[in-house]
């Protein structure tokens, strides 16, 4: 598979298998992680990966999964992630301007996974003062966002989007992404 295809089929997902993520794999999601472009090159993201089962189970319970479509979009018992990227800013490096860096860090977590074969769900809607306590997360730093990994478990349909931007689950329980049309966000040399 190309690049190109890769990111084309990129969908978020939020229904895993229970199979593990390697510590090798994880590790190399680390370094293209701080391998991603930087602002004045500073490198303020730090990464803390959660691969206990125990951590996990207290990480997931400071999480809140897809708006559009709670809780049945939430992960299902025995379907939740495997791992998690605690996504952090030394704030005694960077303490803002720092949100270029983090998208650029998470898409190539995002894409490298996804050519492992491993689904992801970047979830900004966190608990931070519980996860900074279980995590034991000095002050100076703070949590960005969690990136969830896991072999997925559920196949995201694409769609046209056609009067909302909402993604919806179907009777059978599949869900629907709409996005809109590449002739709709184009433009070429002016608006």
């Amino acid at each position: 598979m190309t690049l190109y295809d890769l990111i084309v089929s990129r969908r978020t997902i939020r229904q895993f298998k229970p199979d593990s993520v390697s510590k090798e794999v994880l590790k190399k999601l680390v370094n293209v992680a701080r391998l991603a472009p930087s602002g004045a090159n500073l490198q303020p993201l730090e990464f803390i990966v959660v691969d206990d089962e125990e951590i996990r189970k207290q990480i997931f319970a400071c999480l809140r999964w897809a708006a559009y479509v709670a809780p049945e979009g939430d992960p299902k018992s025995g379907h939740e992630p495997v791992a998690y990227m605690v996504n952090l800013v030394n704030t005694k490096i960077r303490d803002r301007g720092f949100e270029r860096d983090i998208g650029a860090a998470v898409e190539n977590m995002i894409l490298a996974a996804l050519e492992e074969d491993i689904g992801s769900c970047w979830v900004d809607t966190i608990d931070r003062s519980k996860v900074q306590e279980i995590l034991n997360i000095p002050e100076e730093y703070k949590i960005d966002s969690i990136l969830a990994l896991g072999y997925t478990d559920e196949k995201p349909i694409l769609e046209e989007m056609k009067e909302s931007v909402k993604y919806w689950k179907d009777i059978e329980g599949k869900l629907h992404v709409p996005k809109r049309k590449l002739e709709d966000v184009i433009h070429f040399n002016k608006f």
